[in-house]
């Protein structure tokens, strides 16, 4: 069952990321002195005493502009009210009653869901409850005193909060598969969490960086419960001022890491460019599951050969993820979105999965048979006595053989080619370490070490 929700709503600049943060004992949510600086719905997960909840934050409201994304934020701060079970509005002690609370609170009657009023930035308890007096005048019940940066007061807050929430709770962790959407700014990534979701689950812009937080979303397909993740679209670190956007990208990178199965997403029109080859090394440095989105494929005049022939083209620049399946879309018609599941289902199957020792060398003999490892100028010849799977999310490899220098890049190519073709798995990167007679012996020498150590 889903959690209950707690929205918290106010104008800009009150505190509202800071509380969520300190409701969740996160730092997920961007916190940064710059007006607009969330502009999506964010979700984290929290919990007080025996209740567990998802707190979403919103980005500031403001009535009296309709300029860049303030209307946008307006929108994603109704629906936050929608499926809310209780709001939080935040209001900024240290200010006083602003016209803009008061629009807030004539706008927030209309809603049917609890309202709480905190009254935020009191770092002095004296003084907490005479700061806080003043906003009586709201009609919204009792304003609380807290401080969302030190703490003070919010324990009284969520107490108040859980009264509203029931018990419910959704999967745990382990059962819930980890999906980034990640790529460069302006190739459809919000249009393609929006198309999956069927809502404006994310604001939609030509402006870069429109995305700012990590969006989570939670959906259910295929048999398996799916975390989207949304990122910021990640540009070259040198275009990069210090501030909100390099926050959102580090988190973008924090999602990658996080991740059990990465959308890579590519823009039809423009091709791979040298920021798709970053991103796309990472997502294999950090050893996840990849999947390649090629977005905007309505736009592309085509005909029976052009698919074959872009895919030719993108992965000769993507080399390195010649592993990963590559799957052409269009987020803003639709075309082949729910496709993206049953995929990655393949995927993350391949990811988790793990074959016996017996097996990986019938592969390695065949693999020897065929192509004998190189010998060095010494006429000292490599030699592979075995390997086993040591792990999986990647799959791992050990092939324990003579000598690990031996064996040069070309022929561990070779090697990874064979077990690909042999064992499968589409979609996952794959490690293999090569150890040598002479590592084996220090590494049982230093365990002699350690035990002879202990024993004194």
């Amino acid at each position: 069952m889903a959690l209950s929700t707690v929205a918290i709503i106010g104008r800009p600049n009150v505190g509202k990321s800071t509380l969520a943060n300190r409701l969740c004992q996160s730092r997920e949510a961007i916190v940064h002195d710059e007006l607009g600086v969330t502009r999506d719905r964010t979700y984290q997960k929290g919990f007080w005493g025996e209740k567990q909840f998802q707190v979403v934050d919103t980005g500031g409201l403001v009535f009296d502009d309709d300029s860049e994304f303030l209307p946008e934020i307006r929108k994603q701060a109704i629906i936050a009210l929608s499926e809310a079970t209780v709001a939080v509005v935040i209001v900024d002690g240290q200010q006083g009653l602003t016209a803009a609370d008061e629009t807030i609170a004539e706008f927030l009657r209309g809603h049917s869901c609890p309202i709480l009023l905190a009254v935020n930035k009191c770092e002095s308890p004296e003084q907490g409850l005479s700061m806080a007096a003043e906003f009586w005048s709201l009609g919204l019940g009792t304003p609380f005193p807290i401080s969302a940066i030190h703490g003070a007061g919010t324990g009284e807050l969520l107490d108040k909060i859980v009264t509203y929430l029931d018990g419910t709770t959704i999967e745990e962790e382990n059962d819930i598969v980890q999906l980034a959407i990640v790529g460069r700014p302006n190739v459809g990534k919000s249009s393609l969490l929006n198309a999956i979701c069927g809502e404006t689950r994310a604001i939609v812009s030509q402006i870069r960086g429109t995305t700012r937080d990590t969006i989570d979303t939670y959906v259910e397909r295929e048999g398996y419960h799916w975390r989207l993740i949304d990122t910021a679209g990640i540009r070259r670190r040198r275009s990069v001022d210090y501030g909100p956007e390099l926050f959102s990208i580090n988190r973008s990178f924090k999602a990658i890491e996080r991740s059990d199965v990465c959308l890579l997403i590519i823009d039809a029109l423009d091709g791979v460019t040298e920021q798709d080859q970053r991103l796309a090394g990472r997502i294999e440095e950090e050893g996840r599951a990849c999947i390649i989105i090629i977005n905007k494929w309505d736009a592309i005049e085509k005909d029976s050969h052009t698919m074959s022939a872009m895919e030719k083209d993108l992965r000769s620049k993507l080399y390195f993820l010649n592993w990963a399946p590559m799957l052409f879309i269009s987020a803003l018609k639709g075309q082949r979105v729910e496709s993206i599941f049953a995929l990655a289902v393949l995927v993350l199957e391949q990811y988790r999965r793990r074959v016996t020792t017996s097996v990986v060398n019938e592969v390695l003999k065949e693999a020897v048979s065929w192509r004998p490892p190189p010998a060095n100028r010494g006429g000292r010849q490599g030699r592979i006595y075995y390997g086993t799977q040591v792990t999986n999310c990647p799959p791992s490899f050990t092939l324990f053989v003579n000598e690990a220098k031996l064996f040069g890049d070309t022929y561990k190519r070779y090697i990874e080619r064979q077990i690909r073709e042999g064992l499968g798995f589409e979609g996952s990167p794959l490690k293999l370490f090569w150890r040598g007679k002479q590592q084996r012996e220090a590494e049982r020498s230093l365990s002699r070490q350690q035990i002879h150590t202990n024993h004194q």
